[in-house]
């Protein structure tokens, strides 16, 4: 976006997260002394941070601060660790790479693999609690609480991945896709973004800006995670390419079609950009961030 440096804003803010993750998560050292070396090599692998990173762009698109929300970044950032933990297993997706190093499952075991998910996703709903500590009014975090276990769980995230692995090998409808795709990626995105902006008091009508935004930006990620599954490699992706076809998973290349893929992402980013219009140059984090999902190879 002309005139916003996002480079920097990713760089500055990907860095406080991986403080705040560093100080928050229990020490390799604390016993257990597997499960927290686990649950660490996992947060610890890399990754873009994109969710806290959204949490911190929706508080400050309706005037919050980075320091206000840090806690539920955070937290999200633990729930989508935990669920590419479990994807990766043998009963899921039997990946050995993730973030360009063997997968958890491949370096503890697929014992530790599984509780070190459950820790990551139980560790971030405390975090969300402590958030209480520095809101003038904690109250808030109750809708806060229930729209992220949501997203998180069988009507969001948890759902879709059951919907995607009953697809698998099945000519589904259109309709269908979209709800994988709505559920499995963006349902969680979306809350990034709306949690972000309700922990910083969101007036409803901002509230309601940055939840439609949220919604388009998460089904143009899944989307063109897609696309990159065809087109990517392991080195830029960090994962194995081609997974999605092996698999035979439900896909918007395969369903639509390559450039009606890519039509379709620019269109969400573009419906994205405009739901953000009213809240003005505060919004300019995250419309840089939707240019930065259309165009990411990894």
């Amino acid at each position: 976006m002309t005139g916003f440096d996002l480079p920097s804003y990713l760089a500055e803010r990907r860095a406080a997260v991986d403080r705040a993750l560093e100080a928050s998560l229990p020490g390799e050292n604390v016993p257990p002394a597997t499960i927290h070396k686990a649950m660490r090599y996992s947060v610890f692998a890399g990754g873009k941070r994109l969710r806290p990173i959204l949490v911190i762009a929706g508080a400050e698109a309706v005037g919050g601060s980075m320091e206000r929300v840090m806690p539920t970044a955070c937290a999200l950032e633990c729930i989508h660790t935990y669920s590419l933990i479990h994807d990766d297993l043998p009963a899921m997706d039997d990946d050995d790479f993730r973030r360009g190093r063997p997968t958890s499952h491949k370096v503890f075991g697929e014992a530790v693999a599984i509780l070190a998910g459950d820790g990551l996703l139980t560790h971030a709903f405390r975090l969300i609690a402590d958030n209480g500590a520095v809101l003038p009014d904690p109250r808030g975090l109750r809708d806060v609480i229930a729209e992220i276990a949501d997203a998180a769980g069988t009507l969001g995230m948890v759902g879709g991945q059951v919907v995607d692995i009953e697809s698998e090998g099945q000519k589904i409808s259109a309709e269908m896709l979209e709800y994988i795709h709505t559920h499995k990626t963006a349902a969680l995105i979306r809350a990034a973004l709306t949690s972000g902006a309700r922990l910083a008091g969101a007036s409803p009508a901002a509230l309601g800006a940055v939840r439609a935004a949220g919604g388009h930006l998460g089904l143009a990620f899944q989307i063109v995670d897609d696309i990159l599954d065809v087109e990517g490699s392991l080195a830029e992706l960090g994962k194995t390419a081609g997974s999605d076809r092996r698999k035979r998973k439900a896909t918007y290349p395969d369903h639509h079609g390559l450039e009606a893929s890519r039509i379709r992402a620019k269109t969400l980013i573009e419906e994205a950009k405009a739901a953000l219009a009213p809240l003005g140059p505060a919004a300019a984090p995250i419309c840089a961030l939707a240019d930065f999902v259309l165009e990411r190879r990894s």
